[in-house]
C-alpha cells in the first residue's frame, strides 16, 4: 500500500451494540478493503486478571487486556504486515478457538471497550465512533449475550454488570464520548448511522484508489 491506512475507532459500553455495528460494516466491504481488529481477542489469561473484594475475577478493567500487544498489532497492520491471533473464547469450554489472520487494508477498524482509553492506540485513529444506548437496554443485551454465547449463569451476569461493567463504563469509557466524531444512538436501530458510515468508508476507499 502506498498510502497509510485510514484508522477508524469504534467503542461504547458493553451491550451498546458496537460488535453488531462492526459486523454489519464488515458484511458490506471485502477483507481487501477493510480490516477489523477487535480488542476482545487481547484479554490476558485468567490467571493474570484482577480479583475483586468478593473473590470474583474482574474482566472489565483496562488492565484486563494486553495493551502493548494490541498496540503492536495495530502498528503492524498500519505498516502493511499480517497479524495472526488465536480467538478468545471467553472461558467458554464449549467453544473451540480459531486461528485468525488479519491482513492490512486501506481502512482499518479498531473495535473494543477501552480503545479510546489506551492513549497510544487512540492517537493512531483518524476517526472515532461511539455507540450509545440506555443502561437498561445494554443490561438486557448483556444478559442475552452472556447466557447464550458465553455460557454464564444469570446471577454471574448481573453481579458483574453491577460491580464491574457499569463502574468501569463510567470511569474508562463514557468520558471519551464527547471527543468522538460520531455518536450513534442504538436504543432500537443504528441503520441511518450505519448507512452514513458506509458512505464515508466508500469515499475514503475511492480517494485511496485515486491516490494510488
Amino acid at each position: 500500500m502506498t498510502n497509510r491506512p485510514f484508522i477508524i475507532g469504534i467503542s461504547g459500553g458493553s451491550g451498546s451494540g458496537k460488535t453488531t455495528f462492526v459486523k454489519e460494516l464488515s458484511s458490506t466491504f471485502s477483507p481487501e478493503q477493510v480490516c477489523i481488529l477487535s480488542q476482545d481477542n487481547y484479554y490476558k489469561p485468567r490467571t493474570e486478571q484482577q480479583i475483586d473484594a468478593n473473590g470474583e475475577i474482574n474482566f472489565d478493567l483496562p488492565e484486563s487486556f494486553q495493551e502493548e500487544a494490541y498496540l503492536n498489532d495495530v502498528l503492524k497492520l498500519i505498516n502493511g504486515e499480517d497479524v495472526v491471533l488465536k480467538e478468545y473464547t471467553y472461558n467458554n469450554p464449549l467453544a473451540e478457538p480459531k486461528i485468525i489472520t488479519y491482513k492490512s487494508a486501506p481502512i482499518i477498524i479498531i473495535e473494543g471497550i477501552f480503545i479510546f482509553h489506551f492513549k497510544q492506540v487512540s492517537d493512531l485513529m483518524d476517526f472515532k465512533i461511539y455507540i450509545d444506548a440506555d443502561e437498561h437496554i445494554k443490561l438486557i443485551r448483556r444478559i442475552q449475550r452472556d447466557r447464550i454465547e458465553r455460557n454464564y449463569p444469570i446471577e454471574d451476569v448481573l453481579y458483574r454488570y453491577q460491580h464491574h461493567v457499569f463502574p468501569s463504563y463510567q470511569k474508562f469509557i463514557l468520558p471519551y464520548k464527547p471527543h468522538c466524531d460520531i455518536v450513534v444512538n442504538n436504543n432500537s436501530s443504528f441503520e441511518n448511522a450505519l448507512n452514513t458510515v458506509n458512505l464515508f468508508i466508500k469515499e475514503k476507499l475511492d480517494a485511496n484508489k485515486a491516490n494510488a
